[in-house]
């Protein structure tokens, strides 16, 4: 007699594969949907502000697909990103070296630079489980070794730079509309418009770091990795929640 086979067990196995994936990339799933939230709502928006000014200079309203390719679109969206990597890539720098007594965001007050090799678990004192490169002692550990910065750092410069052309690009949209000359890319680089579309973004990213690193001395959100156990003291440097 052949056994009957129930067509829903073999979907228990795929909900818990599917299950077990959503809660363990719970954070970054979380952050990467509310990031495509806010970027649709700045597209509605943004669209919105712009063809608000088209029309007030007397020009046809733009469609989505316009917007989305238009330079205005693309300086607003990397003026944003170009500040938050900024924030990382000197965050990750910085905290090799600088401390801050009391501050889970700070390391102990006595391992301020690289490391030891032991403490880093690099070269000969990799762990089997360790990432291939870290047990090299050559250029791949070294690149290795400071990989996240490097990463961090690059897409800043790249998101930076796509703010400058793109912001170029917007300004002169803006000139020709208003029967002005347009200006170089050099010209706007110098130009108060770049400049304070940066420097508003770096000093709130700035002063948010700074935010979080002096507050969670005496404040605290239980269960969270970026405070101290409650009832920790509050000169406890280096210790997280």
């Amino acid at each position: 007699m052949t056994a009957r086979t129930d067509p829903g067990n073999g979907t228990a196995p795929v909900r818990h594969r599917v299950g077990r994936f959503l809660r363990h990339n719970s954070l970054g799933l979380f952050f990467l949907v509310t990031f495509l939230i806010a970027l649709v709502g700045q597209t509605v928006a943004g669209r919105a502000e712009f063809n608000n000014q088209l029309v007030a200079d007397g020009l046809a309203p733009a469609g989505f697909a316009a917007y989305l390719t238009s330079s205005d679109f693309a300086v607003d969206v990397t003026e944003n990103w170009q500040s938050e990597y900024l924030q990382f890539f000197l965050y990750i720098f910085g905290t090799v070296w600088l401390l801050q007594h009391g501050s889970p965001e700070s390391k102990e007050l006595h391992k301020a630079g690289p490391e030891s090799d032991r403490d880093q678990l690099v070269g000969r004192h990799a762990r089997p489980d360790s990432p291939r490169w870290a047990a090299h002692t050559d250029w791949r550990g070294l690149l290795y070794s400071r990989s996240l910065g490097l990463v961090m750092g690059s897409v800043f410069l790249l998101s930076w730079l796509t703010q400058s052309v793109t912001g170029v690009a917007a300004y002169n949209e803006q000139q020709l509309r208003q029967l002005q000359a347009p200006t170089s890319w050099p010209e706007y680089l110098s130009s108060a418009d770049f400049w304070s579309r940066t420097l508003q973004n770096w000093q709130s990213e700035l002063l948010a770091v700074a935010s979080m690193a002096v507050l969670s001395i005496y404040l605290r959100q239980r269960g969270s990795p970026e405070s101290k156990p409650v009832g920790a003291s509050h000169s406890a440097t280096g210790v997280e929640g």
